[in-house]
């Protein structure tokens, strides 16, 4: 289990817009075999825990550590993540966070939790953030070296920037 990519994942669920099965199949495209089984349910269940998700996010941008400590752990109480060892490459064995009968919602949300538990006991706690590009409200995970990262995408660093330099720009000509 790649527990940067759960992380990460978290990150990118949390940005989706889930309005409805057809956009979370969207956000799924690249995890073709989990169509099938999403539902409606699948949907609500994820928009909720998007609402659940963002203070995490938030604290962490804040270095309020022990909130987030306490965030975390109050949805992996309300989620239970279920680890089992995944042999459908018995050469690659591996870790999964939900039993086989768990619904789509179950296994984002497992992914999700385990992925961000595990980045915060083994990086910190202050390695998730907001992007800092005014509108956006994306979040994400900051795996870089000095924990710099200020944005969500390089097209919102790009934004950020190019506004900076045309506000210096037009102060120095007043």
């Amino acid at each position: 289990m790649d527990f940067i990519r759960y992380a990460e994942a978290s990150a990118s669920l949390l940005n989706a817009d889930l309005a409805d099965p057809d956009a979370l199949l969207a956000h799924l495209a690249d995890r073709s075999w989990l169509h099938p089984s999403v539902t409606a349910g699948d949907v609500r269940d994820l928009q909720e825990f998007q609402a659940e998700l963002r203070p995490v996010f938030e604290a962490s941008e804040e270095e309020q550590v022990p909130l987030v400590v306490s965030r975390l752990n109050d949805l992996l109480a309300r989620h239970p993540v279920t680890p089992m060892i995944s042999d459908h490459d018995p050469a690659h064995l591996h870790m999964h966070v939900a039993n086989r009968s768990a619904s789509v919602a179950e296994l984002l949300i497992g992914e999700s939790l385990m992925g961000l538990a595990t980045l915060v006991c083994d990086v910190g706690a202050t390695r998730l953030g907001v992007c800092h590009a005014s509108p956006c409200t994306n979040v994400f995970v900051d795996t870089s070296p000095n924990q710099s990262r200020r944005y969500c995408s390089d097209r919102c660093s790009s934004r950020a920037n190019v506004a900076a330099y045309r506000a210096r720009q037009k102060a120095a000509a007043s």
